[in-house]
């Protein structure tokens, strides 16, 4: 069980102006993530925006458009940052506003910093060009830079005292970082195609003849594309309603955030399951109306509660 630990430490000018760094990153790169954290309570949004800050320098190091010997330099500097911050030797002065905040989050919640390096991990797979064969090779992948995300902010959370099958929540909580992380790569098919990456699994493209890949707005000649879309969003689902077990185990709020970031994506996965061809004409995202709608419904707790009573019908 991870219970929430908020500790009354005063946070000082430093580490409040490092926090509104973090969340100003958080709010001009991060639309789907930022409509879930503004659930939470100040000192739980302020450590996810710390979260989210970092996990974003290490991206952007991947996805950047430095050559590939000076990203593994700044990833393994990036590295170094994340091991003075689990030593404790970040002072509130540091120069890096990022090392402040997320020094002062992992003091003030029991976060698996951990999680970080599989990110790096993660982006160094990319850089290295790593494809995958089966699905299972593509899990080893979403788990680095998904499922991590995902356990990190269950750090951030916490469970509910006496929450029934507490302990399996971080096991929950990579899944749906897996379900969201699978609903990028079939949003983002295109874009990683002419960025010289392919995620999906070779022997799902062989089955359904997409082999050929995703240069253009159509898929290859004669190939099954909406068969694989259709068959990549049921394995999606699959992710989404064994990860959703976490929603009971959180607090109303924490909750909330979870089934806000967590039901955009579902909704995209709605719209790519309608016309999966549009992934290969542009990118596929939602109004801010209707960001808005699931970050409401979240906060209403109805994708708790119909989580709840799905999982006690099952054991009926």
């Amino acid at each position: 069980m991870i219970q929430a630990v908020e500790s009354s430490e005063h946070a000082s000018a430093p580490v409040l102006a490092a926090y509104s760094y973090c969340e100003a990153v958080t709010g001009q790169q991060a639309r789907n993530f930022a409509y879930g954290i503004r659930l939470l309570p100040a000192p739980k949004r302020r450590a996810m925006s710390a979260l989210y800050a970092f996990s974003r320098r290490v991206d952007d190091i991947g996805d950047g458009a430095l050559a590939d010997d000076v990203k593994v330099t700044r990833l393994e500097e990036t590295r170094a940052v994340l091991a003075r911050i689990h030593e404790g030797e970040v002072d509130e002065d540091d120069t890096d506003p990022v090392a402040v905040a997320l020094a002062h989050a992992a003091r003030q919640f029991p976060i698996p910093l951990g999680g970080l390096d599989e990110l790096i991990d993660g982006v160094q797979m990319d850089l290295r060009g790593a494809t995958y064969e089966t699905w299972d090779d593509l899990k080893v992948y979403c788990r680095c830079v998904a499922g991590a995300i995902g356990r990190l902010s269950l750090g951030v959370f916490g469970t509910e005292p006496r929450a029934r099958g507490a302990e399996r929540a971080p096991e929950y909580a990579d899944t749906l970082g897996l379900a969201l992380q699978l609903t990028n790569i079939l949003r983002d098919v295109r874009e990683d195609a002419e960025g010289g990456r392919t995620y999906l699994p070779a022997d799902d493209l062989a089955k359904f003849g997409c082999s050929a890949g995703f240069s253009g707005p159509r898929p290859p000649e004669g190939s099954d594309f909406v068969g694989l879309v259709h068959f990549e969003v049921r394995r999606a689902r699959a992710l989404f309603a064994e990860g959703y077990r976490l929603l009971p185990m959180l607090d109303r709020r924490s909750g909330a955030c979870v089934a806000a970031m967590a039901g955009i994506y579902r909704r995209l996965l709605d719209r790519i399951e309608r016309d999966p061809e549009a992934v290969l004409r542009g990118r596929v995202s939602l109004p801010g109306r209707e960001k808005a709608y699931v970050a409401v419904r979240g906060l209403s707790g109805l994708d708790a509660r119909h989580v709840t009573r799905r999982a006690v019908r099952r054991r009926a």
